[in-house]
C-alpha cells in the first residue's frame, strides 16, 4: 500500500517530459583532512522546531563521514547528518542521536538524500534515492536556538571547529538545501528526481558559501532525469 501511495504522489508531482539537464557546479572534497570544509550561515536566524535538509553527494568512502553539520553555541551537534557506513545514517538533534539503516545509497554513484524532522511529535524520516526509512522519534518538543553555523564535510565537535580527519567527507557534493519545515513527500519526490522544486528558505544552492582548505568548485557531472 505504501509503495502504491508513493507511486501516486510521484505521478501527481511529475511534470512534462524534457531533456536531461546538468547542474552547473559542485563542491569537490578530494582528500581526508581536518581543515577542509564549506561554511555557510542560514538565510534566517530563528528558533527551529522543524527542518528538512536535502543534498546530493558522490563518494567512494565506506568509512564514517560527515555530510551536514549545524552547530549552535549550546550544542555542537544541534542538527547533524552523519554517515557511519554505507546505507546507514546517524541523525543528531541537540546532542541526542539515532541511527537509520538499510537505505539504498551507493559508492561511486550520485546519491540524493533528504532528512525531515518535526519537533511537535519528534518524527524523523530519511529519504535516499527515492526510498524512505521507517519513521523514528528524535528531538520531540526540542527547539534549536542560538546563532547557527553550518558546515559541509566536517563534524563540528565545538562551535565552528573541532574537526576530526577520520570523520571528514571525501567526494563531491551538490544542491544542498535546507527548509524550516518538514517538506512534503511530493516536494521530496521532485527533489529526488531532479525536477523543479521550491528552494530551501534557510539554505539553498544559490546561497553564498565560503570554501576553506582543499575544497574546490568544479563543473558538475550530475545529470537531472529526463522525465521532469
Amino acid at each position: 500500500m505504501m509503495k502504491l501511495l508513493l507511486i501516486f504522489l510521484a505521478s501527481l508531482c511529475a511534470g512534462h517530459a524534457g531533456k536531461p539537464e546538468c547542474l552547473e557546479k559542485h563542491f569537490v572534497f578530494p582528500v581526508s583532512s581536518n581543515d577542509s570544509f564549506v561554511k555557510s550561515l542560514p538565510l534566517e536566524k530563528q528558533p527551529l522546531t522543524a527542518a528538512t535538509v536535502c543534498m546530493r553527494y558522490f563518494s567512494s568512502l565506506t568509512r564514517a563521514q560527515t555530510l551536514f553539520s549545524l552547530a549552535t553555541p549550546a550544542h555542537s551537534d544541534a542538527f547533524l547528518l552523519y554517515k557511519p557506513s554505507v546505507g546507514v545514517y546517524r541523525l543528531h538533534i541537540n546532542g541526542e542521536s539515532l541511527e537509520v539503516s538499510g537505505l539504498p545509497d551507493k559508492t561511486d554513484e550520485w546519491n540524493s538524500v533528504c532528512w525531515t524532522w518535526k519537533s511537535n511529535n519528534g518524527l524523523n524520516t530519511v529519504w535516499v534515492n527515492g526510498e524512505r526509512s521507517g519513521r523514528k522519534i528524535l528531538g520531540a518538543k526540542a527547539s534549536i536556538t542560538g546563532d547557527p553555523i553550518i558546515i559541509l564535510g566536517q563534524d563540528q565537535d565545538s562551535y565552528g571547529g573541532g574537526f576530526d580527519k577520520a570523520q571528514s567527507f571525501v567526494g563531491d557534493m551538490i544542491d544542498v538545501q535546507m527548509w524550516n519545515s518538514a517538506i512534503s513527500p511530493c516536494e521530496i519526490s521532485l527533489y529526488m528526481d531532479g525536477c523543479t522544486f521550491t528552494p530551501g528558505n534557510l539554505l539553498n544552492w544559490k546561497h553564498l558559501f565560503s570554501l576553506t582548505g582543499s575544497v574546490y568548485m568544479k563543473q558538475s557531472d550530475f545529470v537531472k532525469r529526463g522525465w521532469c
